[in-house]
C-alpha cells in the first residue's frame, strides 16, 4: 500500500480541489510512491504528534490542520512548524492534511458534529459554487446508451438524491472524412449524415479527468465532438456549515447542557438566550462568524461554531441563538471521522487514532 492508495481514497470523501483557495491541503511532507506502515489520525501536527507516530511506526500523519500554512524561508528549527517539519524529515515521516476539502464535504467536519446532535433532514449551510461542470456530446444512436451508462459509472448525472441524470435530445449529424482519417461510420471524401444523440450530464469539477477518460473509452469515433462548461450553480453537497432538526423540539437550556457535555466544552459562550424551543439547527466547525447571516437566513433556532468576536454575538439581534463552543471542540471528532472512514476501507492496516490532546487552550 502506497501513500497515494490512501490519499486517492481520502480525496473521495474530500476532493481537494473543493478547498478554499487560502487553504494549504494535500500532501505537505513526503513522496507519494512511499510504502505506508501505518497511518496515525490527528486534529494538529505537533512534535508530539510525530513521536507518537514514531513510536506507533507510522509512516503518514494524516493531519486535518496543515501545519505548512503560510510559506516557510527558512528551517532552522525555531519555530514548532519548523521543528516538525524537521522531526517528520528526519524519521521518513510524510504528512497530509484535509482541512478545508473536509470542511467543505457533506459528510465532513460539519456532518459529523450533525451526526452528535442526531440533526436530521440535513443541507448544506453556505453551498459552494463553481464545483460543477456540464459535458454535452453526440453520439450515434446505437451507441448512446453504453456511452451514457459509461458517464454515470464515471460519476457524471448525479444531482442531490437523483443519479443517472442526463438529457437527451435526436438529432443528425455530419462530416466528411479526410484521407488520413479512419471513419468508424462513412467512408473517406464522402460526407456523411448520421443519426446521433446529443447526450448532457452534469459533473463535479474534480471528475473531469475520469470524466473524459470515460468519454473517450466508449465512444465510437475516432474524433470525438464535446463541450465542457463551467457552471455557477451552487452545488447541494458540496460546502460549508450544514443546517437540520432535532427529531423533537428542547428547551434551550437543556439542550446547551447537552451541546456543553457532548462535546466537552469546558466553557460556552452564547448570545442572548430567547424563549423558544429548538428544533432547527446550524452548526459550522471551526470558525464560523462569516456564516451568521446564512444561519438566519436557514431560520435555523441556533447556531453552533466556534470563534466568535465580540461584536459577532450582537448580530444575533433576538432572531437566533449564537452558540461559541470553541475551535477544538467543535472539531475535535473530525479525526475519528477520517479514522472510521479509512478503517472501513482498509480493515487490515493499522489506522491509529492519535491520543495526544492538542488543543492550544487552556481554561481555569
Amino acid at each position: 500500500m502506497k501513500i497515494k492508495d490512501i490519499t486517492n481514497y481520502l480525496e473521495k470523501l474530500a476532493p481537494l480541489s473543493q478547498a478554499e483557495d487560502f487553504d494549504n491541503v494535500g500532501l505537505l511532507v513526503g513522496n507519494a510512491q512511499t510504502k505506508v506502515t501505518g497511518i496515525l489520525v490527528t486534529l494538529d501536527t505537533l512534535e508530539s504528534v510525530v513521536d507518537e507516530a514514531i513510536a506507533q511506526k507510522c509512516n503518514l500523519i494524516i493531519s486535518f490542520h496543515p501545519i505548512l500554512f503560510k510559506g516557510l524561508k527558512k528551517i532552522n528549527e525555531i519555530t514548532y512548524v519548523e521543528r516538525v517539519i524537521t522531526k517528520a524529515i528526519k524519521n521518513d515521516i510524510a504528512i497530509y492534511s484535509m482541512h478545508t476539502a473536509l470542511d467543505n464535504a457533506f459528510n465532513g467536519v460539519s456532518g459529523k458534529i450533525a451526526d452528535m446532535l442526531g440533526l436530521q433532514n440535513r443541507r448544506i449551510l453556505i453551498p459552494k459554487k463553481n464545483t460543477i461542470k456540464k459535458l454535452t456530446t453526440y453520439v450515434p444512436h446505437a451507441s448512446a446508451d453504453v456511452l451514457r451508462n459509461t458517464l454515470f459509472e464515471a460519476g457524471a448525472g448525479d444531482i442531490g438524491n437523483y443519479s443517472n441524470c442526463s438529457f437527451n435530445i435526436e438529432g443528425k449529424g455530419t462530416f466528411k472524412a479526410n484521407t488520413d482519417a479512419k471513419p468508424t461510420l462513412g467512408k473517406k471524401g464522402t460526407l456523411h449524415t448520421e443519426p446521433e444523440t446529443l447526450i448532457s450530464v452534469t459533473f463535479q469539477s474534480h471528475l473531469e479527468y475520469a470524466i473524459l477518460n470515460a468519454l473517450f473509452k466508449a465512444h465510437p469515433y475516432e474524433e470525438v465532438a464535446y463541450e465542457i462548461v463551467s457552471l455557477d450553480n451552487f452545488n447541494q453537497n458540496v460546502g460549508m456549515g450544514m443546517v437540520g432538526e432535532l427529531q423533537n423540539p428542547k428547551n434551550i437550556k437543556s439542550f446547551l447542557k447537552e451541546l456543553q457535555t457532548k462535546f466537552k466544552a469546558k466553557g460556552i459562550r452564547l448570545s442572548k438566550l430567547l424563549d423558544k424551543p429548538i428544533k432547527t439547527v446550524a452548526v459550522l466547525g471551526g470558525s464560523g462568524s462569516f456564516a451568521i447571516a446564512a444561519a438566519k437566513s436557514a431560520k435555523a433556532d441556533v447556531y453552533i461554531t466556534a470563534d466568535l468576536k465580540y461584536h459577532d454575538f450582537f448580530t444575533a439581534e433576538n432572531e437566533i441563538v449564537l452558540v461559541d463552543i470553541g475551535h477544538f471542540e467543535s472539531e475535535q471528532f473530525t479525526k475519528n471521522l477520517i479514522v472510521d472512514y479509512l478503517t472501513e476501507k482498509f480493515r487490515n492496516f493499522a489506522v491509529v487514532l492519535s491520543k495526544i490532546n492538542t488543543n492550544p487552550i487552556n481554561y481555569i
